[in-house]
């Protein structure tokens, strides 16, 4: 194993570090640890990516169960349509994409360049929800809309494309409109977030079975170390203010974002 790999396995501990210290955005640094650092296609890494946030996600809702901080109806309005995107998003349109998009002189814009590129945009909008204190924002708003769960559905198809194109949770586009269009407080709304990209990412992953190699004794590691990182992290919680560290972390996936539009690009 060398340097890198291991650094490749710390980044897996840290996914779930700040996950447990701050609530959330540790995994948008899934797929960029396993791409760059383990070396693992980019296709394969945001099916990897759905398992490892499903997985992580998954051990958040259940600590906000036991506190009844989950919105069930709200959840599964919003789910049911995510998980019927992302699992059809992962077994039909990600296969279909052609491996050679494009090609400009002795450029060629691949499936693993558009992908990254993606992510990389994602990061940069998640980066920005972390600088600018999405919940006190959304705080400060005193009179959310009136519960619009047919709206639910759509918005539910929609981030259940990105969930499926990227693998990433997109806890940045939940939170929101939980709160503005189904009326859930903030910590019911964090905690319903989790309960829901739980089912898209791990009934998400299912439609990568057959089309992508899973290497399960790699993938089931790496998600043991993000587990990890998550209860280390809770631990650390009482020592840290982790909303303090919040937008630190969104300065730092920024430069993230940035970094690998840059080198998928030039």
């Amino acid at each position: 194993m060398d340097l890198i790999e291991i650094f490749g396995y710390l980044g897996g501990l840290l996914i779930g570090l700040v996950l447990g210290l701050i609530g959330g955005g540790g995994s948008i640094l899934t797929v960029p640890v396993l791409v760059y650092l383990l070396s693992v296609n980019p296709v394969t890494a945001t099916a990897y990516s759905l398992f490892v946030v499903g997985t992580s996600s998954l051990v958040g809702a259940a600590r906000n169960m036991q506190k009844k901080r989950i919105g069930f109806r709200t959840a599964l309005a919003f789910a049911i349509p995510a998980v019927i995107s992302v699992f059809s998003t992962r077994k039909f349109l990600v296969p279909a994409i052609p491996e050679e998009i494009f090609r400009i002189e002795d450029f060629i814009f691949t499936k693993d360049i558009a992908i990254m590129i993606f992510f990389a945009v994602l990061m940069l909008l998640a980066s920005f929800s972390m600088i600018l204190d999405r919940e006190k924002l959304l705080e400060e708003i005193k009179e959310p809309l009136k519960p619009n769960y047919q709206l639910l559905i759509p918005l539910g198809f929609g981030t259940g494309l990105v969930t499926g194109l990227v693998g990433a949770g997109g806890g940045f586009i939940i939170i929101p409109i939980l709160v503005l269009l189904a009326g859930l407080p903030m910590k019911k709304a964090v905690g319903t977030s989790l309960f829901i990209i739980a089912l898209n990412s791990l009934l998400g992953f299912l439609g990568d079975l057959g089309h992508q190699p899973i290497d399960w004794p790699f993938l089931l590691f790496f998600t043991f170390l993000a587990v990890l990182g998550i209860f280390l992290g809770v631990y650390l919680n009482k020592f840290i203010d982790g909303k303090k560290l919040k937008k630190g972390f969104g300065w730092f996936v920024l430069v993230m974002g940035i970094y690998i539009l840059w080198k998928e690009l030039f």
